[in-house]
């Protein structure tokens, strides 16, 4: 089984000003990252608002990150969309660019069966050849991929590891058990990252890596290397802001507390929008706490 990371990697924002991708802005975000330890990036996924990012943009981030990160850490590009066609031409268009891997989402708003999620990502795979890690958010997609379905994707040896962001610790602990040797399963939900590497998870992807990188990797070590009572303490200490990171849609609150950092602008695109005051009090209570 290949491992494309192991611990934890940051869910990589996008700043912008007046409209248009910060690409200082990004340098610093990274640079940041890379100070704390972070060693493994994902690019253009949930985090970043890839959505509202055109195909040239996305390019651009692409490269740019790239020509930053310069070999200190892998790159990994979120390429899923709900048309199977259109995320195997752009996930070819990403391969080109020399990148480490890919993660690709559940089909969003399609509602396709258990049959059908096998057939995407197998043919995703198969036309690609490359390590991907398939992602399941049903929150945001309404559509969960069940355990039988991880491991009918574990047979492809292109499919590498889930990015499990169900919720439901029940499906995670049969898949966990079921996935053993087969697949690697990484937490996609901050607040219960903890829980999963106890489970057999061998890492994260994480929004709270964004303005905590060092911390929400010593949470992992400590688990690692059998420190457990010290790992719940630290992750106790951060489940506030790991909480208050999605009190609006991500990545509204993280990039307030980005902006509170000096890293970027407070800034999002349509239809996101500004954190709201009450909220942003909340969310800064809650880093300054985690990080005292």
């Amino acid at each position: 089984m290949e491992n494309i990371f192991e611990g934890i990697s940051v869910a990589l924002v996008t700043p912008f000003t007046n409209g248009t991708v910060d690409f200082d802005a990004l340098g610093n975000i990274i640079e940041f990252q890379i100070a704390g330890g972070i060693r493994t990036f994902i690019v253009l996924g949930t985090t970043a608002e890839t959505s509202t990012l055109t195909i040239e943009e996305q390019n651009e981030i692409i490269a740019f990150a790239k020509r930053v990160i310069n070999g200190r850490a892998k790159v990994i590009i979120g390429t899923g969309s709900n048309n199977t066609a259109t995320t195997i031409e752009r996930s070819l268009e990403v391969k080109a660019m020399g990148v480490d891997g890919l993660l690709v989402v559940t089909p969003y708003y399609n509602k396709c069966t258990q049959n059908g999620l096998v057939e995407h990502f197998t043919q995703i795979a198969n036309a690609v050849q490359m390590p991907i890690i398939i992602y399941n958010v049903p929150g945001r997609t309404n559509v969960n991929i069940n355990v039988d379905t991880a491991l009918r994707l574990s047979a492809n040896k292109h499919i590498v590891g889930i990015k499990e962001a169900s919720g439901n610790f029940s499906q995670i602990m049969e898949m966990s058990r079921v996935l053993e040797g087969k697949m690697a399963m990484y937490s996609g939900d901050d607040a219960t990252d903890y829980l999963f590497y106890l489970l057999g998870g061998v890492g994260s992807i994480s929004v709270t890596a964004n303005v905590l990188p060092a911390e929400k990797i010593k949470v992992f070590e400590l688990v690692r290397n059998g420190k457990i009572a010290e790992a719940r303490e630290l992750h106790n200490r951060l489940l506030d802001i790991n909480n208050q990171l999605f009190c609006e849609p991500n990545p509204i609150p993280v990039k307030a507390v980005l902006a509170n950092l000096g890293l970027c602008k407070d800034e999002m695109r349509m239809p996101l929008t500004v954190i709201e005051d009450e909220n942003r009090k909340k969310v800064l209570e809650a880093f300054n706490c985690a990080r005292e």
